[in-house]
Protein backbone atom coordinates (compact mmCIF):
# COMPACT_ATOMS: atom_id res chain seq x y z
CA UNK A 1 0.00 0.00 0.00
CA UNK A 2 1.38 3.30 -0.89
CA UNK A 3 2.22 5.20 2.40
CA UNK A 4 -0.24 7.36 3.87
CA UNK A 5 -2.81 7.02 1.09
CA UNK A 6 -5.14 5.36 3.63
CA UNK A 7 -4.58 8.11 5.94
CA UNK A 8 -5.05 10.93 2.69
CA UNK A 9 -8.54 9.21 1.72
CA UNK A 10 -9.82 9.71 5.45
CA UNK A 11 -8.67 12.82 6.10
CA UNK A 12 -10.01 14.22 2.98
CA UNK A 13 -13.31 12.43 3.10
CA UNK A 14 -13.68 13.81 7.29
CA UNK A 15 -13.38 17.38 5.52
CA UNK A 16 -16.14 16.40 2.87
CA UNK A 17 -18.34 15.59 6.01
CA UNK A 18 -17.46 18.63 8.02
CA UNK A 19 -18.33 20.68 5.14
CA UNK A 20 -21.31 19.01 4.48
CA UNK A 21 -22.57 19.36 8.22
CA UNK A 22 -21.78 22.96 8.27
CA UNK A 23 -23.71 23.57 5.17
CA UNK A 24 -26.72 21.98 6.76
CA UNK A 25 -26.23 18.39 4.05
CA UNK A 26 -25.95 14.85 4.08
CA UNK A 27 -22.58 13.90 3.31
CA UNK A 28 -24.18 10.64 1.64
CA UNK A 29 -25.66 13.01 -0.69
CA UNK A 30 -21.88 13.58 -2.33
CA UNK A 31 -19.74 11.78 -4.45
CA UNK A 32 -16.01 11.89 -3.97
CA UNK A 33 -14.53 11.13 -7.43
CA UNK A 34 -10.45 10.79 -6.68
CA UNK A 35 -8.84 11.92 -10.11
CA UNK A 36 -5.76 9.31 -10.59
CA UNK A 37 -4.02 11.62 -13.41
CA UNK A 38 -0.98 10.36 -14.02
CA UNK A 39 -0.81 7.63 -11.33
CA UNK A 40 -0.01 3.82 -12.28
CA UNK A 41 -3.21 1.73 -12.00
CA UNK A 42 -1.69 0.07 -9.11
CA UNK A 43 -2.73 2.81 -7.59
CA UNK A 44 -5.95 2.35 -8.50
CA UNK A 45 -6.10 -0.91 -7.44
CA UNK A 46 -5.16 0.07 -3.55
CA UNK A 47 -8.23 3.07 -3.85
CA UNK A 48 -10.49 0.04 -4.93
CA UNK A 49 -8.99 -1.70 -1.57
CA UNK A 50 -9.93 1.22 0.62
CA UNK A 51 -13.42 1.38 -0.78
CA UNK A 52 -13.33 4.24 -3.62
CA UNK A 53 -15.66 2.99 -6.58
CA UNK A 54 -15.47 6.65 -8.35
CA UNK A 55 -12.26 7.56 -9.90
CA UNK A 56 -11.53 10.38 -12.90
CA UNK A 57 -9.21 10.97 -15.65
CA UNK A 58 -8.06 14.16 -17.81
CA UNK A 59 -6.99 12.01 -20.63
CA UNK A 60 -8.65 9.64 -22.88
CA UNK A 61 -5.81 7.70 -23.61
CA UNK A 62 -5.42 7.09 -19.78
CA UNK A 63 -9.00 6.76 -18.98
CA UNK A 64 -9.02 3.84 -21.82
CA UNK A 65 -5.35 2.23 -20.63
CA UNK A 66 -6.88 2.09 -16.82
CA UNK A 67 -10.37 0.70 -17.86
CA UNK A 68 -8.91 -1.77 -20.34
CA UNK A 69 -6.61 -2.96 -17.26
CA UNK A 70 -8.65 -2.86 -14.37
CA UNK A 71 -12.29 -4.52 -16.66
CA UNK A 72 -14.13 -6.00 -13.40
CA UNK A 73 -12.86 -3.63 -10.26
CA UNK A 74 -16.13 -2.36 -10.43
CA UNK A 75 -15.61 1.84 -10.60
CA UNK A 76 -17.56 4.16 -12.18
CA UNK A 77 -15.00 6.06 -14.20
CA UNK A 78 -15.58 9.52 -14.89
CA UNK A 79 -14.26 11.98 -17.67
CA UNK A 80 -13.59 15.30 -16.47
CA UNK A 81 -11.09 16.59 -19.42
CA UNK A 82 -11.39 18.54 -22.28
CA UNK A 83 -13.50 16.31 -24.65
CA UNK A 84 -12.38 16.24 -28.53
CA UNK A 85 -14.86 14.79 -31.20
CA UNK A 86 -12.58 12.56 -33.09
CA UNK A 87 -11.95 10.87 -29.66
CA UNK A 88 -15.77 10.33 -28.67
CA UNK A 89 -15.42 6.12 -29.62
CA UNK A 90 -13.00 6.02 -27.16
CA UNK A 91 -13.96 8.26 -24.75
CA UNK A 92 -18.35 5.97 -24.42
CA UNK A 93 -16.24 2.87 -24.40
CA UNK A 94 -14.76 3.70 -21.05
CA UNK A 95 -16.48 6.26 -18.89
CA UNK A 96 -19.29 5.84 -16.72
CA UNK A 97 -19.95 9.40 -16.86
CA UNK A 98 -18.57 12.73 -19.52
CA UNK A 99 -18.12 15.84 -17.73
CA UNK A 100 -17.05 18.06 -20.10
CA UNK A 101 -20.18 18.16 -22.93
CA UNK A 102 -19.56 21.83 -23.73
CA UNK A 103 -21.22 22.51 -27.18
CA UNK A 104 -23.32 20.36 -29.39
CA UNK A 105 -20.16 18.66 -32.16
CA UNK A 106 -19.36 16.64 -28.75
CA UNK A 107 -22.74 15.35 -27.84
CA UNK A 108 -23.74 14.45 -31.19
CA UNK A 109 -20.22 12.58 -31.66
CA UNK A 110 -20.62 10.71 -28.18
CA UNK A 111 -24.36 10.15 -29.46
CA UNK A 112 -23.21 8.61 -32.42
CA UNK A 113 -20.71 6.40 -30.63
CA UNK A 114 -23.33 4.64 -28.23
CA UNK A 115 -23.55 0.99 -29.24
CA UNK A 116 -26.28 -0.21 -31.11
CA UNK A 117 -27.02 -2.89 -28.29
CA UNK A 118 -26.77 -0.58 -25.28
CA UNK A 119 -29.73 0.46 -23.49
CA UNK A 120 -28.42 2.29 -20.71
CA UNK A 121 -27.98 6.48 -21.32
CA UNK A 122 -24.64 7.80 -20.67
CA UNK A 123 -24.43 10.13 -18.29
CA UNK A 124 -23.17 13.62 -18.99
CA UNK A 125 -22.93 16.90 -17.16
CA UNK A 126 -22.91 20.40 -19.33
CA UNK A 127 -19.59 22.13 -19.04
CA UNK A 128 -19.74 26.25 -18.14
CA UNK A 129 -17.22 28.38 -19.01
CA UNK A 130 -17.40 30.76 -15.26
CA UNK A 131 -14.86 32.76 -16.84
CA UNK A 132 -14.63 35.75 -20.05
CA UNK A 133 -12.41 33.89 -21.84
CA UNK A 134 -14.00 32.31 -24.40
CA UNK A 135 -11.10 30.11 -25.13
CA UNK A 136 -11.59 27.94 -21.93
CA UNK A 137 -13.67 25.18 -21.79
CA UNK A 138 -17.53 25.48 -21.50
CA UNK A 139 -20.19 26.57 -23.14
CA UNK A 140 -20.75 29.91 -22.62
CA UNK A 141 -23.53 31.09 -20.07
CA UNK A 142 -25.88 32.50 -22.56
CA UNK A 143 -25.93 29.52 -24.80
CA UNK A 144 -27.07 26.99 -21.61
CA UNK A 145 -30.60 26.37 -22.18
CA UNK A 146 -29.94 26.06 -25.74
CA UNK A 147 -27.14 22.80 -24.90
CA UNK A 148 -29.38 21.49 -22.50
CA UNK A 149 -32.23 21.52 -25.10
CA UNK A 150 -30.23 19.76 -27.74
CA UNK A 151 -28.31 16.99 -25.21
CA UNK A 152 -31.59 16.32 -24.21
CA UNK A 153 -32.56 15.15 -27.61
CA UNK A 154 -29.63 12.67 -27.94
CA UNK A 155 -31.01 9.79 -27.67
CA UNK A 156 -28.45 7.58 -25.27
CA UNK A 157 -27.50 10.92 -23.55
CA UNK A 158 -28.86 11.62 -20.05
CA UNK A 159 -28.37 15.28 -18.77
CA UNK A 160 -27.21 15.13 -15.29
CA UNK A 161 -26.16 18.35 -14.45
CA UNK A 162 -23.44 21.37 -14.68
CA UNK A 163 -19.77 21.31 -14.54
CA UNK A 164 -17.22 23.62 -13.80
CA UNK A 165 -14.09 24.85 -12.53
CA UNK A 166 -13.89 27.98 -10.48
CA UNK A 167 -11.52 30.59 -12.05
CA UNK A 168 -8.05 31.16 -10.25
CA UNK A 169 -8.81 35.20 -10.07
CA UNK A 170 -11.56 34.58 -8.20
CA UNK A 171 -13.10 33.84 -4.78
CA UNK A 172 -14.39 30.56 -5.76
CA UNK A 173 -17.53 30.36 -3.41
CA UNK A 174 -18.65 33.33 -5.66
CA UNK A 175 -17.71 31.15 -8.55
CA UNK A 176 -19.59 28.58 -7.48
CA UNK A 177 -22.93 30.55 -6.52
CA UNK A 178 -22.43 31.40 -10.16
CA UNK A 179 -22.71 27.60 -11.00
CA UNK A 180 -25.63 26.89 -8.57
CA UNK A 181 -27.40 29.71 -10.49
CA UNK A 182 -26.85 27.97 -13.79
CA UNK A 183 -28.23 24.55 -12.47
CA UNK A 184 -31.29 26.36 -11.84
CA UNK A 185 -31.75 27.22 -15.12
CA UNK A 186 -30.66 23.67 -16.73
CA UNK A 187 -33.31 22.64 -14.41
CA UNK A 188 -36.43 24.73 -16.15
CA UNK A 189 -35.29 22.68 -19.18
CA UNK A 190 -34.18 19.41 -17.68
CA UNK A 191 -36.13 19.36 -14.45
CA UNK A 192 -34.20 15.96 -12.78
CA UNK A 193 -30.27 16.90 -13.92
CA UNK A 194 -29.90 17.92 -10.25
CA UNK A 195 -25.95 16.88 -10.28
CA UNK A 196 -23.18 19.97 -9.90
CA UNK A 197 -19.40 18.77 -10.51
CA UNK A 198 -17.32 21.07 -8.94
CA UNK A 199 -14.89 21.16 -6.28
CA UNK A 200 -11.59 20.44 -6.21
CA UNK A 201 -8.24 19.62 -3.97
CA UNK A 202 -7.97 23.32 -2.74
CA UNK A 203 -11.85 24.33 -2.96
CA UNK A 204 -14.12 21.79 -2.30
CA UNK A 205 -15.41 23.28 0.68
CA UNK A 206 -16.67 26.19 -1.18
CA UNK A 207 -18.15 23.86 -3.67
CA UNK A 208 -20.07 22.03 -1.18
CA UNK A 209 -21.50 25.02 0.48
CA UNK A 210 -22.86 26.13 -3.08
CA UNK A 211 -24.42 22.60 -3.14
CA UNK A 212 -22.03 20.76 -5.17
CA UNK A 213 -22.85 16.50 -5.42
CA UNK A 214 -19.58 15.79 -7.18
CA UNK A 215 -16.31 16.38 -6.04
CA UNK A 216 -13.20 16.17 -8.05
CA UNK A 217 -10.32 15.59 -6.07
CA UNK A 218 -6.74 14.91 -6.88
CA UNK A 219 -3.63 15.57 -5.17
CA UNK A 220 -4.94 15.90 -1.57
CA UNK A 221 -5.79 12.07 -2.16
CA UNK A 222 -3.51 10.63 -4.43
CA UNK A 223 -0.17 12.33 -3.46
CA UNK A 224 1.83 14.56 -5.64
CA UNK A 225 1.33 13.51 -8.94
CA UNK A 226 4.41 11.40 -10.31
CA UNK A 227 6.59 13.20 -13.32
CA UNK A 228 4.98 12.35 -16.77
CA UNK A 229 7.44 9.60 -18.77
Amino acid sequence: MTPDLPDRLADVDGRIADAARRAGRDPRDITRIVVTKFHPTSLVEELVRLGVRDVGENRQQELSAKRAELPDAGLRWHFIGQAQANKARAVRAAASAVHSVDRERIADALDAAAPDDDTDPLDVFLQVNLTDDAGRGGVAPADLERLAEHVTGCRSLKVRGVMAVAPLDENPADAFERLAGYSRRVRSVVPDATWISAGMTADFAEAIAAGATHLRIGSAITGPRPPRG
